[in-house]
């Protein structure tokens, strides 16, 4: 595919640059949409602008909903006012809110400027939802109809209002304050009898989601439930629109990145990373290492603590990172699995309690298993008394940084912060102190020597 890509690219750029248009053209005319916008991402900003203005003003538009906002706002910037209201015109009302909900206020209120009223109060609509909620990724165009309708007047219907729907392969039936009652597949009415009414084909009940509710629940509900298309609800039950599973493919990918970024302790990056600035990234990642580096002084503190130990049996220093290391592995482990979890609804924070138990049973096995593997080499390094204190400590290290990992995510969605927050670093600093003060606590108490 990459392949593809990167012949696709250096096809168009050789074409640019002798001046071969009546090519160019044919090119992107059998290219796929998808494989244009990819290409015009590769390309750079000054060809952009050459490549989009070449391309058919029927596929502008579609081709324009798949490219990532800066690149969107980039090419308006350079395109005449009247292909600009063209594009922003015939946007669809989901894409056009993902790409004013990224821009500053002032270049918002010039954009909607080059729109119709009615573009315009659609817009404002979904921006007035929350930035994360489902309707800033709803659309607002869906093809409904009636449960007494004949099955005749639907599909009449149905072709009649085509256009105005992203989707009619399911289709809302509503009643008459506008709630949805039930979802019927288009082949179902294909299938039905011609003057059956609509509600016969009715079966079991709707699932719906409200616009205020974040998007991660719809992601839930649409993976869950195995659905197409889900309506989404206002206040007072009425139908609002509907996001479609190509929406909640984008919001997996936004948030999955967002989890990963987080948990390697980098702020959210809005840009790709190819497209950040140094400055970005640095200050992006800084925050985060100066927190882990005034926690990690404790750990150097709490060595402090043991110096005389250390001087008395240095042998204590080889198994050191062996030990602390292993904790801030489990540690990690736990909460990856924890935090993965909790964002996909799989626990609950009332479910702690009985987690709890069970990374307690599964922590002390781990430990047992990895200090019994420790003793041996605890043995041939310093005898018996240091295979012992290797192999405790191993136990308890491992088992407590599990159980830190494990509850500090649920610690955080009980104060409303985001889980990803315990990150693996974090985590794993923490692990680090607890780690060097089990260990050598261990130590003294079986060597009877003194701390200080």
């Amino acid at each position: 595919m990459e392949y593809q890509y990167e012949q696709h690219l250096l096809t168009i750029q050789d074409y640019l640059e002798r001046g071969q248009w009546e090519r160019l053209h044919d090119m992107l005319d059998l290219m796929r949409i998808q494989d244009v916008a990819h290409v015009l991402m590769e390309l750079p900003e000054e060809q952009l602008a050459q490549v989009f203005g070449s391309l058919a003003r029927g596929r502008k538009v579609d081709v324009f909903a798949y490219l990532d906002a800066p690149y969107q706002y980039q090419l308006l910037l350079q395109t005449p006012i009247q292909d600009a209201r063209h594009i922003l015109s015939d946007l669809g009302p989901d894409d056009l809110t993902g790409l004013l909900e990224d821009l500053p206020k002032d270049e918002v209120r010039r954009l909607l400027r080059l729109l119709p009223f009615r573009a315009i109060r659609r817009a404002l609509n979904l921006l007035d939802f929350p930035p994360d909620s489902v309707g800033r990724l709803m659309t607002p165009e869906c093809v409904t109809i009636e449960a007494e309708w004949t099955i005749t007047e639907a599909l009449a219907h149905v072709r009649l209002q085509s256009e105005q729907g992203e989707t009619v392969n399911t289709l809302f039936v509503i009643d008459a304050e506008r709630r949805p009652i039930s979802a019927i597949p288009l082949m179902s009415l294909i299938k039905g009898r011609a003057n059956d009414p609509v509600e016969r084909l009715i079966d079991g009940p709707l699932i719906t989601i409200s616009a205020s509710q974040d998007r991660e629940e719809a992601v839930q509900k649409i993976q869950h439930y195995d659905l197409e298309v889900l309506p989404v609800t206002g206040e007072e039950g009425e139908l609002l629109g509907i996001v479609t599973v190509d929406d909640v493919l984008d919001v997996v990918e936004e948030e999955t990145t967002e989890d990963f970024h987080k948990l390697g302790s980098v702020g959210a990056l809005t840009l790709s990373l190819r497209d950040a600035s140094p400055w970005l990234l640095y200050r992006k990642r800084i925050g985060w290492l100066l927190v882990l580096a005034v926690v990690n002084i404790f750990g150097g503190a709490a060595m402090a603590q043991f110096e005389n130990v250390i001087e008395a049996m240095i042998v204590l220093v080889f198994f050191l990172p062996l030990v602390i290391a292993s904790g801030g592995n489990a540690g990690a482990q736990s909460s990856t699995l924890m935090v993965r979890a909790l964002a996909t609804g799989d626990v609950q924070a009332r479910d702690w309690l009985m987690l709890w138990g069970k990374e307690l049973g599964v922590s002390a096995a781990l430990g047992l298993t990895m200090g019994l593997a420790v003793s041996a080499i605890g043995f041939w390094r310093g005898g018996p008394e240091i295979a012992l204190i290797v192999a405790l400590a191993m136990i308890l290290v491992v088992t407590v940084a599990s159980l830190m990992g494990m509850l500090l995510p649920f610690v955080l969605t009980r104060f409303k912060l985001d889980p990803a927050t315990a990150s693996v670093p974090l985590v794993t600093s923490v692990a680090d102190i607890a780690g060097i003060l089990i260990y050598f606590s261990i130590a003294v108490s079986l060597l009877n020597l003194n701390a200080t």
